[in-house]
């Protein structure tokens, strides 16, 4: 696994705390278009991924990738997660690795 340059596990909340830096983040997808993707983060707040992934997409999407805005990112790692997800589980990851056990995450 590479650590040298670990991405911050994310939800459309803690986005805005990482601009410029690479981060991880799980959407839902609302629509694909060329160049771009809206998705709805595991808190319910909307991201656009930059970027265009190189095979079809499924409900479910984590991207890893340099946060450009408080609710942009430009992809560098696209990979599917299906069509079922568990993202309320997956937004509290986000907040224990961001909270009182950030130091337990890479």
């Amino acid at each position: 696994m590479e650590t040298s340059s670990p991405a911050a596990f994310v939800n459309g909340a803690l986005l805005r705390r990482y601009i410029g830096q690479k981060v991880r983040a799980v959407v839902q997808v609302i629509r694909s278009d060329i160049g771009s993707v809206i998705g709805k983060s595991t808190d319910e707040q909307q991201i656009v991924i930059k970027g265009s992934p190189n095979q079809p997409l499924t409900i479910y999407l984590e991207v890893i990738g340099i946060a450009e805005t408080e609710n942009t990112i430009r992809a560098e790692v696209w990979t599917n997660f299906g069509d079922s997800f568990d993202a309320q589980n997956y937004n509290e990851l986000c907040k224990l690795a961001n909270g009182e056990f950030r130091h337990l995450f890479i």
